[in-house]
């Protein structure tokens, strides 16, 4: 396939933008891939689309598979090796013809492979184009977790026994014990289909957690811990110390964390890994935090913001300095809807510099720094040091206190774009929080750009979702809710609400819920609210009205607007918008 061409009909429906494309078209030059994957990787474009376009340029039929349509009978018309290397999968099969899905219908090798089964049924064979979106989905299934992991616990079993079920301290070490163990296959495999199976299920942190009689391994998807797994407290030592070995920790140093990093491939995706270690009274505690770029980078609309939101925030980018706070408590998504706007300024002719603690993830064409504040390089030595670098946009982590706030502020008063988060309960609370931490206010009004604030839900499985009427106190609550919302917004919304509740199915396995997705309350710096920041009697309440004035979304409101809209609960946003 010709890229060029590609990227040109991507260009022309409007999948990708001017920027993306004229970057895509340099790399070009250096990229020894398939350009849909790249663009796949870096979350440019939506799967399908991209796979309809590919479709088009090739000429072959696209098929929106996904892995419910595909039985295990069908799995093995296709040996796993085949399906891993040529990115294939079958989609079905009748008594003379089988048909199959690829990612790369003009790969003449792939072509070669899937002839050689065809000829091995004696049928013919019917080709489609499929995302790398379903393709990953169904080749998942050719990896069943728990019987490989099973047997290859049983297989350290009967090598160092079962576990007593004693605590460390209760227990007679040997000396010499777990000296080899990185290096024996059954625990090193099973290390790796606990790391491959997280990123299946689009975890965001795995636990290894010793417990008195047993291993525990959760998974934290969507917010929430699940147990994926326990072992025999035998396998404590083996699992950690094949952890430690890949993040290069100390082996012998139990008694103190210890923080450590390491990359890897799983299902072609580039993953890093953010490792910690705790140490408890029943052994070491390890945290895993999976840094996937295929689902943690993403663009703004997918974040969750509303067309009225997106247009503040798209006027506020196009701005040639200030600064852009982003606050919501721990594990909001503050910093994932940093670099989606990092994306969109990340251009040939910007010079983009960030200090992160850490780094998540690492963006082609950004020059990002980890600070370490053990030897003195803070986020506020970083900015010292981060003007000499003749930026045009810095991102800051996080602000945390007085100097950053300052060198911050002085830093999007000479001419940067200026992107950072602040721990607040809402949008509203930036400024004053700014002045506590003795920013003066004279300066805001000249180096706010914008304020935002978020919140994760989650997102209602469209395919088990059913209308439901409201009624009694959650009526109450949208009324209040929609009471100031400017009434272009909610044109078309009328009583009967209705909102949408999950029933549970087998795409959302029985939760209800399939992802996250952000609720969102964004205000401006104006002329307006310049003169009530210079006013003696400031307030908190003042900015509220002021904001009011500019036609805010709540993230209350904005919650309710997406539970009319069939996209999250709305207990959840009621419980979460307090």
């Amino acid at each position: 396939m010709d890229n060029s061409v590609f990227l040109q009909k991507l260009l022309e429906r409007r999948l990708i933008d001017q920027a993306s494309f004229e970057r895509m078209q340099q790399d070009l030059k250096f990229i020894q891939r398939p350009v849909d994957e790249v663009l796949y990787e870096k979350r440019i474009v939506d799967s399908n689309e991209m796979a309809k376009v590919k479709g088009e340029v090739l000429g072959v039929p696209f098929k929106n598979v996904t892995p419910q349509e595909i039985n295990d009978q069908l799995l093995q018309l296709i040996p796993e090796e085949t399906v891993t290397n040529y990115k294939v999968v079958p989609v079905s099969k009748t008594a003379d013809s089988l048909l199959v899905g690829m990612v790369h219908p003009d790969d003449p090798k792939a072509q070669d492979a899937l002839k050689f089964v065809a000829k091995k049924l004696q049928t013919s064979l019917g080709v489609y184009i499929i995302s790398l979106g379903d393709f990953e989905a169904i080749a998942r299934k050719y990896s069943p977790y728990k019987s490989e992991v099973e047997a290859a616990v049983k297989s350290v079993a009967q090598k160092y026994g079962e576990s007593s079920g004693l605590t460390s301290s209760q227990k007679v070490v040997q000396l010499d014990e777990g000296a080899a163990i990185s290096e024996e296959a059954p625990v090193i495999k099973i290390v790796s289909k606990t790391l491959q199976e997280a990123v299946d299920q689009k975890a965001s942190d795995i636990h290894i957690e010793p417990q008195r009689s047993r291993l525990r391994i959760r998974f934290r998807v969507d917010g929430d811990l699940i147990e994926a797994a326990s072992f025999p407290l035998s396998l404590q030592q083996p699992v950690i110390a094949r952890i430690k070995v890949l993040s290069e920790l100390k082996l012998d140093e139990k008694r103190i964390p210890q923080d450590g990093r390491f990359r890897t491939i799983i299902s072609g995706r580039d993953i890093d890994f953010r490792v910690a270690t705790f140490p408890t009274p029943l052994g070491e505690k390890v945290v895993l935090r999976i840094l996937d770029p295929t689902s943690g980078l993403k663009d703004l609309k997918q974040l969750g913001l509303s067309d009225h939101n997106l247009k503040i925030i798209n006027a506020g980018m196009a701005r040639p300095f200030g600064m852009i706070l982003i606050s919501g408590p721990t594990g909001s998504g503050k910093t994932t809807t940093l670099y989606s706007i990092l994306q969109i300024l990340n251009k040939l002719d910007t010079n983009i510099v960030s200090l992160e603690d850490p780094v998540e993830y690492f963006v082609e064409g950004l020059n990002q720094s980890q600070v370490r504040p053990e030897i003195g390089y803070t986020f506020a030595t970083g900015l010292r040091q981060i003007l000499r670098q003749d930026p045009d946009v810095i991102m800051v982590g996080e602000i945390r206190d007085s100097e950053t706030a300052e060198l911050a502020v002085h830093a999007s008063l000479t001419g940067h774009i200026v992107l950072s988060t602040l721990h607040t309960n809402n949008a509203v609370s930036v400024i004053p929080r700014l002045i506590d931490m003795k920013v003066q206010k004279f300066l805001l009004s000249s180096a706010l750009n914008l304020m935002a604030s978020q919140r994760l839900v989650g997102k209602v499985c469209p395919d088990c979702k059913k209308p439901v009427k409201v009624t009694g106190e959650a009526e109450k609550a949208i009324e209040e809710a929609l009471a100031t919302v400017p009434a272009e917004i909610i044109k078309g919304i009328k009583k009967p609400y209705q909102v949408y509740q999950p029933q549970g199915c087998p795409k959302c396995k029985n939760k209800g819920t399939v992802g996250r997705i952000a609720l969102f309350e964004v205000f401006k710096m104006t002329n307006e609210l310049s003169e009530v920041l210079a006013m003696d009697g400031f307030s908190s309440n003042k900015v509220l009205e002021e904001t009011k004035k500019q036609g805010m979304l709540t993230l209350r409101q904005d919650g309710v607007l997406k539970a009319l809209a069939g996209e999250v609960m709305l207990e959840e946003v009621l419980r979460e918008t307090k």
